[in-house]
């Protein structure tokens, strides 16, 4: 198979986030392991090229979307785990590769981005088929699509980022899958996208260190800000603490922070030394932030008032996607395999399910 190396070294950059179909219950050869050393952690080898993750509503099962191998590997897989044992309940085996995920309020439909192929499928949880699909038309100037990164499910419609420059957000009927708009103008590389109740506002973060303001009314770009002014950054994921209005803002790759943000102003309340961040999360029911470092191999646990470090997994070699239980009590993680120079990877990457209560 011909890899589109040009369009998987961009997107991996800014990594994570009728068609036939193939659904299975066999469980793959990799068992369900205990750690000896933490005993609040379950974690499993599952597969190579595990992404983004989503819970059902009743939370019993979790959903892992993944790319699979990109040597030599056609198509992805959507796992269905027990969010409980990690053990798998079934898989749906796509035709795409499967990156950015999240899921309809009823539980009945998986919503996954095929980022190499610059569109987005709708995936059926009943019996693991894919009901329909969106392909986007935009192609860069190598002739490759737009990255499809980050799936925003917000009040019917889609909001799906474009890695491209310049960038946009296709704003999509959750439904019918049918394209109902284009926010253009929003700078190099859509990134993280995060809906705020408290402001009734999307907020989309960009390659290009800015934070857009998108009133989803009338889906048009209301601010621009720019926390770090022109010191080079790349902000990725965000997370919100609706109760003090705090928006955290995470940089991997550039300036190597979080940024904790006013959510009204964009004004920096403060810029943690945290080095490296990739996925943030914060949890209200612990005042709990935590976030994942790509490069040093751990998960972080910080106080959310001081921004102490209150605990430190070692999760090598690179931990990924965060995603946290309604309850609070439960967080899970994708850990990945570093890339080889070919893209292939040296072993199947992980899902690690933390108890917080332990």
């Amino acid at each position: 198979m011909k890899m589109k190396f040009s369009a998987l070294a961009l997107f991996l950059t800014v990594a994570l986030s009728g068609c036939a179909t193939q659904q299975t219950s066999q469980t793959p050869p990799h068992p369900v392991t205990q750690a000896t050393a933490a005993t609040d952690i379950t974690q499993r080898d599952l597969a190579a090229g595990l992404y983004e993750m989503a819970l059902s509503p009743k939370g019993d099962m979790l959903y892992v979307a993944s790319a699979e191998g990109f040597k030599d590997v056609q198509g992805g897989v959507i796992y269905k785990l027990d969010s409980t044992t990690l053990k798998t309940v079934g898989s749906s085996h796509t035709d795409l590769k499967n990156f950015g995920m999240a899921i309809s309020p009823d539980g009945q439909i998986v919503y996954v981005t095929n980022s190499l192929d610059g569109g987005l499928s709708a995936v059926n949880t009943a019996d693991g088929k894919v009901k329909s699909r969106i392909l986007f038309p935009e192609r860069n100037k190598e002739g490759f699509p737009f990255g499809a990164r980050e799936v925003l499910l917000h009040n019917g419609l889609l909001y799906i980022g474009a890695v491209a420059d310049p960038a946009q957000i296709w704003v999509v009927d959750a439904e019918t899958l049918k394209l109902k708009t284009r926010i253009k103008n929003t700078g190099k590389w859509m990134t993280g996208l995060h809906y705020s109740e408290a402001t009734d506002r999307i907020y989309a973060a960009n390659g290009g260190g800015e934070i857009l303001v998108i009133n989803p009314k009338t889906n048009r770009v209301e601010k621009r800000w720019k926390p770090l002014g022109e010191k080079p950054a790349l902000l990725l994921n965000m997370a919100e603490d609706r109760a003090t209005g705090r928006l955290f803002v995470t940089d991997n790759s550039k300036a190597k922070t979080t940024l904790v943000l006013d959510i009204k102003t964009g004004e920096v309340i403060k810029q943690l030394p945290v080095g490296d961040s990739l996925a943030v999360k914060f949890n209200a029911k612990r005042n709990e932030i935590y976030i994942t470092q790509r490069e040093s191999g751990k998960l972080l646990s910080l106080d959310g008032t001081t921004y102490a470090v209150k605990k430190s997994w070692d999760l090598k070699p690179n931990p990924n996607s965060l995603l946290l239980s309604a309850d609070g009590q439960v967080l899970f993680v994708t850990v990945k395999q570093a890339f080889n120079k070919d893209h292939s990877t040296n072993g199947p990457d992980q899902i690690v399910r933390i108890d917080l209560k332990k």
